[in-house]
């Protein structure tokens, strides 16, 4: 088979590297596309995956985002009308979705993540299969307008398909210049630019007022802050400045994650990443928590905190208890994951079953 994977986040990064792994060990040829984004470009690189770049990110404003929207569907269906692909794989793609239906070749669309509604409607409708972790309910799929018989569930979360068998570098504390000695936290800022969160993310930085209190403590810590886009990383650096470990390009986040003595995020996939791996995890996303993270705080593998002073309150009683606290999150996420399949597997016979 020839099979099309559209990459558009990092999390689609570490995703669909091990759906590509897995489908050229089977003999299918893979093709790989993006666009033109930072964090996904300097991971893809890191990865040494080599993908086509359509399009771009269309930016902060709907405006933009449409635009680049409507740029990339015209290239892309230029690129999959030449390729001619017998199925396109995305997490998703507005523009795969469409072009894929446009072109008439079979869509397998991965999601996890119904609260960016404006994705769903656009995709989800158009998807031959939609494959999403089993906590989400069919129901939540089907009143976007998919056919129950069209969805495919697996019994793990997306983070485990690149966790399951994941060594971390063992070098990534010295590129960082960190000691292994003292605690890490480390921050993830939120996703500012996502449609689901344009009205409600901070037009500073949610993290950034936690970590400026939490620095004036008189508890020893290591702090590491991973920003998203070119803006945030601005402005935590004219802020903090020298006091923090900035990192000002992508690096190894789940080597840095498997390392860190707690970890705080304002987004979802690392910190799902971060409670998985056995770290005391922390949210402060800045909106209703989704389906994903309520599963995990459920499971006590995640605190939720909208009060930065709660917050940085449990965070300092962790640092002072960080090997309980870290031992507790240990059993928690082996227990969890101990009932979880392959996702990959899934993936890769959905795949399989269209040819």
């Amino acid at each position: 088979m020839k099979v099309l994977i559209d990459i558009l986040t990092p999390k689609q990064v570490m995703l669909f590297s091990k759906l590509a792994e897995r489908l050229r060990k089977n003999g299918h040829e893979v093709f790989e596309v993006t666009r033109d984004y930072r964090e996904v470009v300097q991971l893809l690189t890191m990865k040494q995956m080599r993908a086509r770049i359509v399009g771009r990110h269309g930016g902060e404003t709907l405006q933009g985002k449409l635009k680049a929207s409507v740029e990339r569907t015209v290239e892309l269906a230029s690129f999959m009308a030449e390729l001619k692909p017998d199925v396109a794989v995305s997490f998703s793609s507005p523009e795969t979705s469409r072009v894929a239906f446009g072109l008439n070749v079979p869509n397998v669309c991965l999601n996890d993540s119904p609260h960016a509604e404006a994705v769903a409607r656009l995709t989800v409708p158009l998807a031959t299969l939609l494959l999403t972790p089993k906590i989400i309910p069919k129901t939540t799929w089907t009143r976007f307008g998919i056919h129950p018989n069209r969805i495919m569930q697996y019994r793990a979360l997306d983070a485990w398909a690149w966790l399951k068998d994941f060594k971390p570098d063992e070098k990534i504390l010295t590129k960082l210049g960190l000691e292994r000695s003292r605690p890490i936290v480390a921050f993830r800022t939120e996703e500012s630019f996502a449609s689901y969160l344009l009205e409600k993310a901070s037009k500073t930085s949610v993290v950034l007022p936690l970590i400026e209190d939490l620095l004036k403590s008189k508890v020893d810590f290591q702090a590491v802050v991973m920003p998203r886009y070119e803006s945030q990383i601005s402005l935590l650096k004219g802020k903090l400045g020298n006091r923090v470990t900035l990192c000002e390009s992508t690096i190894d986040a789940s080597s840095l994650l498997s390392h860190a003595s707690i970890f705080v995020g304002a987004g979802g996939t690392m910190t799902a990443e971060a409670a998985l791996l056995g770290v005391p995890s922390f949210s402060c996303y800045p909106d209703k928590p989704v389906l994903v993270e309520k599963y995990l705080i459920k499971k006590g593998l995640v605190v939720r905190e909208t009060s930065m002073d709660r917050l940085r309150t449990r965070i300092l009683r962790d640092l002072k208890n960080i090997e309980r606290a870290r031992n507790a999150q240990r059993a928690k996420a082996l227990k969890l994951t101990s009932g979880f399949e392959d996702p990959i597997e899934v993936i890769v016979k959905a795949v399989e079953g269209l040819r």
